[in-house]
């Protein structure tokens, strides 16, 4: 039995290994601007006084030469709006907009990007969080994967620099989740829509496509404008690149445990579909593959302090180990978090009948200070 666990967790190993492969990463381009037309960065903000003084410095260190970039406000109740004007006014690059209201049955950052897609003149539309850092090549290498790809948009899962003890087990589990589980060559080269993945704080999107699809607003009430929107462009007929940007990329996604909980619980249940037989299927497996090999561990180092060596007993939580650790060398995480691989696959197990739960309950999703069903 043990053998036969043992070929299946390696069969995992080399199948992320290989899976990996299909996912391009951005490289340094030549590409500097004007006849390669010009790209809008569009930022919705709400509540975001933490990010806007880093956000805005690195926004500044941008080498593409034809940018506009837009920055929303949605609503802020601290100093957000105030620190944008200042940090801002003598650079006529950034344009500042004040949002509207939310209009019934509209999630918050679908129509603050939606009303930020009305305001922008680019050819090329690129969305990022408040909470991501841009290296000062990334536009250029961006723009160039997308045009030597012939896509409609290219988007991608940015580096975590983790501090939290939550936020370490699960942030870059979502690196992991791509590597391991989605079919990347059928992700980047069919237009399939179930074949999927993408992160909302970096998406990069031509415009005439866009506008095509419908934008934002044919996605109004989605709680995953991300992963919708990319399947929208690939149910009109266009490429969506899943590409590796964590060398041009940081995401500091959250500044407290109950953020990182909040977080996931928001995404994971209606990322699945609000579906509960894939929550059971997840959950199952993730219990039998990855914490399943702690306590096989557990039980080999009993049997040492007993004077009994069973090596055997050691090889599934280093496999485990081994897998996450390819995905955290492809990413730019920390190697050593690998090492924790059954305790984030612990936490994630719990905020998936968390998020599932407050699902069927309909208590709604709290996020940004606003509640969502």
């Amino acid at each position: 039995m043990l053998t036969i666990y043992l070929i299946i967790l390696t069969g995992f190993v080399i199948w992320t290994i290989i899976n990996s492969f299909f996912m391009p990463s951005l490289k340094m381009s030549n590409i500097q601007g004007d006849k390669d037309g010009l790209v809008s960065i569009l930022i919705p903000l709400r509540n975001e006084e933490k990010n806007v003084v880093d956000l805005i410095k690195s926004l500044e260190k941008l080498t593409y030469s034809d940018l506009e970039i837009l920055l929303l406000d949605d609503h802020s109740t601290d100093n957000t709006l105030d620190m944008l004007k200042t940090l801002t006014n003598d650079d006529k690059q950034f344009s500042v907009i004040q949002g509207n209201e939310l209009p019934d049955g509209w999630t918050g950052k679908v129509y603050a990007c939606h009303q930020l897609s009305l305001q922008a003149k680019g050819t090329y539309l690129l969305f990022i969080d408040a909470d991501l850092r841009l290296a000062p090549g990334a536009v250029q290498s961006t723009l160039s994967l997308i045009k030597k790809r012939k896509a409609a948009m290219v988007t991608g899962f940015p580096s975590f620099p983790v501090k939290l003890w939550l936020e370490k087990l699960l942030v870059p589990l979502q690196h992991f989740v791509v590597h391991f589980h989605l079919p990347l060559a059928t992700a980047n080269w069919t237009t399939l829509p179930a074949f999927t993945a993408a992160h909302g704080a970096f998406m990069m999107v031509r415009n005439e496509a866009y506008q095509t699809i419908g934008g934002h607003e044919g996605i109004y009430n989605t709680l995953l404008d991300d992963v919708d929107l990319t399947r929208t462009f690939k149910k009109h007929g266009y490429r969506a690149i899943l590409a590796n940007v964590t060398n041009y990329t940081q995401c500091y996604m959250y500044h407290s445990n109950q953020e990182v909980w909040n977080g996931f619980t928001k995404n994971l249940f209606p990322g699945l579909g609000r579906s509960r037989f894939l929550v059971s299927i997840l959950f199952c497996f993730y219990g039998v593959f990855y914490v399943t090999p702690l306590f096989i561990l557990f039980y080999g180092l009993f049997h040492v302090v007993n004077g009994s060596l069973q090596l055997e007993l050691f090889v599934p939580y280093l496999l485990v180990v081994l897998q996450k650790a390819w995905v955290d060398y492809r990413t730019k995480q920390g190697i050593a978090l690998s090492f924790f691989m059954p305790l984030s696959a612990l936490a994630f197990m719990i905020l998936l009948i968390h998020s599932m739960r407050i699902g069927l309950k309909r208590k709604g999703y709290v996020w940004k200070g606003r509640t969502y069903s």
